[in-house]
């Protein structure tokens, strides 16, 4: 998860790189969105492999310290450069995408639960399509 929060952060940074509060306010509040639940993922792994649960919220939130580093680093990659705003999102989106079908979906998939699991990422999917034509 740690790893899918770096392009996540690009993305926000990108996004709001331009000073453009109606492209990055829809995609932030996406992200965030998704976040909680791939926070509350990572404290019951770690939970369910025995580590108190202090200690299982704290990794959980570690696990998302990527996030804002990527955020500057994409902010700072777009933000002197025109042509560096579309290929930014394009690189944060592909490599969400990459970690999402490679790690993501396979886990998923496993002991029997892939009609929820694919349940949920189509209501996932038109949850941020709501999102994105309702915010702009």
């Amino acid at each position: 998860m740690a790893l899918h929060n770096l392009p996540e952060g690009m993305a926000i940074g990108v996004s709001f790189s331009q000073g453009d509060m109606s492209v990055g306010l829809p995609l932030t509040t996406a992200i965030a969105i998704q976040d909680i639940p791939e926070g509350l993922a990572v404290a019951l792994a770690v939970r369910a492999a025995g580590f108190t649960p202090a200690l299982a919220v704290g990794l959980a939130i570690l696990s998302g310290a990527l996030e804002p580093v990527g955020a500057l680093l994409g902010v700072g990659l777009a933000s002197g450069l025109a042509l560096a705003y579309p290929i930014g999102l394009g690189l944060a989106g592909g490599a969400m995408l990459f970690v999402v079908s490679h790690e993501v979906i396979p886990e998923t998939h496993r002991n029997g639960h892939q009609t929820a699991a694919t349940i949920g990422l189509m209501a996932g999917f038109a949850l941020m399509m709501v999102l994105d034509t309702t915010l702009g």
